[in-house]
């Protein structure tokens, strides 16, 4: 499944940020925080209203000397913006 979205971009209502104290990435908002795995803020990272699906899964393949990666990234979108995490 592709996602819909043309650009990703993190929502304005979250804060990427790592935070030492968790000893990774969390994703902040006004009621609380989300603690993120690895693969899911290198994701976000990449989510900045500039790149596209397609390039946002090349860099990631890129910076880690892998391939076949479109299904996953397709799959966190699609879960990241149900949660309202990316517009």
């Amino acid at each position: 499944m592709t996602i819909l979205l043309d650009k990703p971009k993190l929502s304005k209502l979250f804060r990427l940020q790592w935070e030492e104290a968790q000893g990774g990435y969390v994703l902040l908002y006004p009621e609380g925080m989300v603690k993120l795995n690895q693969s899911a803020a290198e994701i976000l990272k990449l989510c900045d209203g500039e790149r596209d699906v397609a390039a946002i899964t090349q860099a990631l393949e890129r910076a880690f000397s892998v391939g076949g990666l479109r299904a996953d990234v397709d799959d966190f979108l699609r879960i990241a913006n149900e949660r309202n995490w990316i517009t």
